[in-house]
């Protein structure tokens, strides 16, 4: 397969062998690290992966050096993070996959697993993530939580990518997003100073989910309450009741990471 694999990493010791493993058909894996102080480079190179480091400053600005940086073998890229697996119905498709000429990214769906591996299937919000791509047709923007710029038509492909949030406990998810909140509120207060503007008409009908998901994003923090309407949303619309235990918990968990940014931009505004 014409295809490398790009791996970001910082303190993944635990997460990443699985990740590499589920990537050991690649011959050429590159795990992008920013100084892990664990065996996160050891376990890359003893896997025989190439090891970039650089200190991370924000989401969308380290993957954009990433891309513009790296030496990638092959003219495609397959980006994953360390608690993330290729799927045997992925690499299958990867393995049988004609990449077009006329594409420069493809939508991958990934899976949320939770507790006990139950996969929560209803109560994730945005299952499609633009995960192989050319990487001089891809930048990100946004602090955290990226939205992904391709530059030119996309297609959607078989498979899953696995994902497995809560791998290194439930401490470990709420310690990074309160600072994932932190960067929201930063972006929201961002939002107000420079005026931008948000359609609903984008946030509903754009072809393209990353816009589509940047202005309901945007939409979004505009409307009060919106912790109990995510809320809501996830458990009755989506009916995550359906995934059981596991569904409810995750989107109160969602709900209470919306309630974080709300907070820190509250005490953004009080402090300025």
């Amino acid at each position: 397969m014409n295809i490398s694999v790009l791996i970001l990493t910082k303190n993944e010791e635990q997460d990443l062998p699985g990740c590499l493993q589920s990537v050991s058909w690649c011959n050429d894996v590159h795990v992008y690290d920013s100084f892990s102080e664990d065996r996160t480079v050891e376990i890359a190179r003893a896997a025989g992966a190439t090891v970039t480091q650089r200190k991370f400053d924000n989401w969308s600005a380290h993957q954009n050096w990433g891309l513009q940086n790296i030496k990638f073998k092959h003219p495609w890229v397959l980006y994953i993070d360390a608690d993330e697996r290729v799927s045997d119905s992925l690499l299958a498709t990867l393995q049988s996959l004609n990449l077009r000429d006329n594409v420069v990214a493809y939508e991958i769906r990934r899976r949320d697993f939770a507790w006990n591996n139950k996969w929560l299937k209803h109560a994730q919000i945005s299952p499609f993530y633009l995960r192989l791509f050319r990487p001089a047709k891809m930048r990100y923007e946004r602090l955290v939580n990226p939205i992904s710029i391709p530059d030119g038509p996309v297609a959607r492909m078989d498979g899953f990518l696995d994902h497995y949030p809560f791998s290194k406990g439930i401490r470990f998810w709420f310690t990074r997003h309160l600072s994932y909140a932190d960067m929201e509120a930063r972006m929201r207060l961002d939002d107000i100073g420079s005026g931008v503007e948000f359609s609903l008409r984008q946030a509903l009908f754009n072809n393209d989910f990353s816009i589509r998901r940047y202005h309901q994003k945007g939409l979004f923090y505009k409307m009060p309450g919106r912790p109990l309407i995510k809320w809501i949303y996830m458990v009755v619309i989506r009916r995550a009741f359906l995934d059981g235990a596991a569904g409810i918990t995750y989107a109160t968990l969602q709900s209470i990471y919306e309630y974080f940014i709300v907070l820190r931009t509250k005490e953004f505004l009080n402090n300025k």
